[in-house]
């Protein structure tokens, strides 16, 4: 069988490297920067909320080596660890697509005035991402997402209001994943490779490294994780930690 130059790993990876070195020039990234830099001066936490594959990029933004301390992550799983939901909830298909659940995760959490929220949606139009996304700027919070933005213009909203993640946030970055995520077309149809958790982690950690940099211009010392793997990584942590007690949750 000839092989279909299309799907060789390397097109992923080229795919991926262009990716990488478009994204960084992104003007929306000191933007979004800046909203850390204000929530973190001001006592703020920074609120991460990403369903399905994008939860992957939540735990990018909260609780990770390199990271910043004052950070906590909402899952839909919240309806049951917090809540009194059934575990069955969990195992529902649609759960992603129901408003319902977004004010549920939210009145669990530990939000205060002047924290800030990430919401992640590759395709930002699900029921739960706008609606949590309504809620928060109801409540007065800066908002940033990281989304498609070829995906999410292409389909239509699942919220009863019509309208997309996008359309609510303070800052829109844009992870350049295509219509469907995948990049490789294969011959039978569909598509294999997809960006958009590399590439919306990438923004995230261009987020964070942004901060960081504004922090310390201002004379800051920055709250940042060290790794739990090396020896003094378990006590600089929790000594971190504690000052953020009540307000950040940890754990799967």
């Amino acid at each position: 069988m000839t092989k279909d130059p299309a799907v060789e790993p390397q097109a992923f990876a080229d795919h991926v490297a262009h990716l990488v070195r478009v994204i960084p020039g992104d003007p929306e990234i000191t933007r979004a920067a800046d909203l850390f830099t204000k929530a973190l001066t001001g006592g703020g936490i920074i609120q991460a909320f990403g369903s399905g594959h994008s939860e992957a990029v939540a735990m990018e933004i909260a609780g990770r080596a390199g990271g910043l301390v004052p950070t906590n992550r909402l899952a839909l799983r919240d309806i049951v660890r917090y809540g009194d939901a059934p575990r069955s909830e969990l195992d529902r298909y649609d759960l992603e697509r129901d408003p319902s659940v977004a004010r549920t995760i939210l009145d669990l959490a530990p939000v205060r005035k002047g924290d800030l929220f990430v919401i992640i949606s590759n395709s930002g139009v699900n029921g739960v991402v706008v609606e949590l996304a309504t809620l928060v700027k109801e409540r007065g919070h800066d908002l940033i997402a990281i989304t498609s933005c070829a995906h999410s213009d292409a389909v239509a909203s699942r919220h009863p209001s019509g309208r997309k993640l996008a359309d609510l946030a303070d800052v829109v970055l844009d992870n350049h994943a295509p219509y469907g995520d995948a990049v490789l077309p294969l011959p039978g149809g569909g598509a294999t490779g997809a960006v958009s958790t590399i590439t919306s982690a990438l923004l995230a950690q261009l987020v964070v490294a942004q901060t960081v940099r504004n922090l310390l211009e201002a004379g800051e010392v920055p709250p940042v994780y060290l790794s739990a793997n090396v020896p003094e990584g378990d006590a600089h942590n929790l000594r971190l930690e504690a000052l953020y007690a009540g307000r950040i949750r940890r754990g799967a």
